[in-house]
């Protein structure tokens, strides 16, 4: 049976700084408004992923997606459940599909903008929001196609125990990679080293922390940089000649209205090295290839994950500021709702 009303959330005003309680609001509307049109379907959403890049698209700057505007639904990708299809849709009631479905709690969709999900043999549908969705798009892209990686070399991970960064991790020990992950916590270091195989963990806040960092790097051959800032001018003093530089994030500057301009680039001259930016998007056609190694790691435990679940949408707006101070641990998502049960057809 169908709720008489469902709740969105909006973006409410554009943040100068840091994400506040009155960034967003809470809109409830009635569920007669969904209509169903031509190859379209409606969703109930069950998850919905919290990503750094959200801090991004607040921001009513050039970029490589619009802004979300004021008043619209805000950006998500998530999960959920077909519970009715209009006219020529090609999906069915009860299919699990995935989408940007922004944070609602009901969407209507057109066709092309979701994609029905099967998942591999030991794996989850959870996992499409994580290893085997954009999250693990961007740790494999970023790595192989943009660093290059090789066995052998030395790559350093910041960001390490968040979601893209722990694939990264696992992704270069499988490479045959000497890999350095750095995290901000004594917990995270803990977790890289003894459950992902990282050579050697860097708590960032360790008042040692440069002097641990070139006696543990020596010279980097791939730094895969997701929080920039001054941990990236300390990888550019660490180059290995030819050393390649992945942009992948900025996290420490997300937040800051006016970000530190970098200084030590010159490096990138006298080491012919590179630094270069990317967007997961680029490389759709793609996926499949990543998808299929990465699942059959997540199956024979090679590659592991971890989940940070807030429950409630109503929740989401005070979870997504916890990617900026560090306090989630694994994925960041939110769940809106239980799979609704579909009665089986006679």
């Amino acid at each position: 049976m169908s709720p008489n009303t469902f709740k969105q959330i909006v973006l409410r005003e554009r943040p100068i700084a840091d994400i506040l309680p009155d960034t967003f609001e809470s809109k409830t509307k009635a569920f007669d408004e969904l209509h169903v049109g031509k190859s379209q379907a409606l969703v109930q959403v069950t998850y919905i992923s919290l990503d750094p890049a959200m801090r991004g698209w607040l921001r009513d700057v050039r970029s490589y997606v619009p802004p979300v505007k004021i008043g619209e639904v805000m950006r998500a990708g998530g999960l959920g459940v077909v519970v009715s299809v209009g006219e020529g849709s090609k999906f069915q009631k009860g299919d699990l599909v995935q989408g940007r479905f922004g944070w609602t709690e009901y969407a209507v969709a057109d066709d092309e903008s979701m994609e029905k999900i099967l998942p591999p043999p030991g794996t989850t549908s959870l996992d499409f929001l994580n290893t085997l969705g954009l999250t693990g798009m961007t740790a494999y892209f970023g790595l192989h196609d943009v660093g290059q990686l090789k066995a052998g070399e030395t790559l350093v991970v910041s960001g390490a125990a968040g979601a893209v960064g722990a694939l990264v991790c696992q992704l270069g020990k499988q490479a045959g990679a000497r890999v350095i992950g750095i995290a901000g916590t004594s917990d995270k270091c803990a977790w890289l080293e003894s459950d992902l195989g990282v050579d050697k963990a860097l708590n960032y806040k360790s008042p040692t922390f440069r002097e641990d960092f070139a006696k543990a790097v020596g010279y980097l051959d791939v730094y895969f940089d997701n929080v920039g800032g001054d941990i990236l001018e300390l990888a550019l003093s660490r180059l290995n000649q030819n050393a390649r530089i992945v942009l992948c994030g900025g996290i420490s500057a997300y937040n800051d209205p006016q970000p530190k301009a970098l200084k030590g680039y010159l490096a990138l001259i006298s080491q012919r090295a590179k630094m270069q930016g990317f967007i997961v998007f680029d490389y759709v056609d793609q996926y499949p290839v990543a998808v299929k190694e990465i699942a059959a790691g997540l199956a024979d435990g090679s590659i592991k994950s971890k989940f940070h679940i807030v429950e409630g949408l109503q929740n989401a707006p005070s979870a997504l500021p916890m990617l900026f101070s560090g306090a989630n641990v694994g994925k960041l998502v939110v769940k809106v709702s239980d799979e609704p049960y579909m009665s089986p057809k006679l």
